[in-house]
């Protein structure tokens, strides 16, 4: 089991040092990379009987992308999500598209997500830190989301926090651990090959 571990920590150090050596034009296809990612991620979904909303994987490649590719590269590349499905491209759940769609607010949070995540991780880098923003992030994705949803169902706010909160709390979080352990593995080789 240590071998495996070595090999996926080198795995993450080779990726931070190919980052961050890249020119600005390689970390937008970076971006796209991980816009792709979130499209990918978001066929990966459940619809649920209790509620509009679905839990999708989307939310895990969010979080990565606002600790591994920073504030401005990670809100990037999910206002490049948002905005090909926007325009037609069938990434959004369940292979849709069109940015009127009962789930806008929380790809809207995806892309505060990732900025707010990368903003707190250049502030405090420490695994504490990291996972802090991680769970931040998670709930400015559900806060937004709930919010839209309130206003697009035209539901009360107190129906729309009961379908589109509450549910998701406790799986986002899990997923807000994992991206924040995987991200510890990747800043700790970083920090440790400067």
């Amino acid at each position: 089991m240590e071998h495996i571990i070595k090999k996926w920590d080198i795995l993450w150090q080779k990726y931070y040092i190919f980052f961050a050596s890249l020119s600005f034009l390689k970390k937008m296809s970076v971006c796209l990379g991980f816009a792709l990612l979130t499209g990918l991620s978001a066929q990966l979904y459940i619809n649920l009987p209790f509620t509009p909303v679905p839990f999708t994987g989307q939310v895990f490649v969010v979080l990565l992308a606002g600790v591994l590719l920073g504030k401005n590269f990670g809100a990037i590349s999910q206002i490049v999500y948002l905005t090909g499905g926007s325009v037609g491209i069938n990434w959004f759940y369940a292979s849709g598209a069109g940015f009127f769609r009962h789930t806008t607010g929380y790809m809207l949070g995806f892309v505060a997500a990732a900025y707010i995540i990368g903003v707190l991780t250049e502030k405090n880098n420490s695994c504490a830190g990291r996972l802090t923003a991680m769970f931040l992030g998670v709930i400015v994705i559900l806060i937004l989301g709930t919010l839209w949803l309130s206003l697009f169902l035209r539901i009360p706010i107190t129906k729309a926090f009961t379908v589109g909160f509450l549910p998701f709390v406790p799986l986002d979080l899990i997923k807000a651990y994992l991206a924040g352990t995987v991200a510890n593995s990747i800043q700790k080789n970083s920090i440790n090959k400067k």
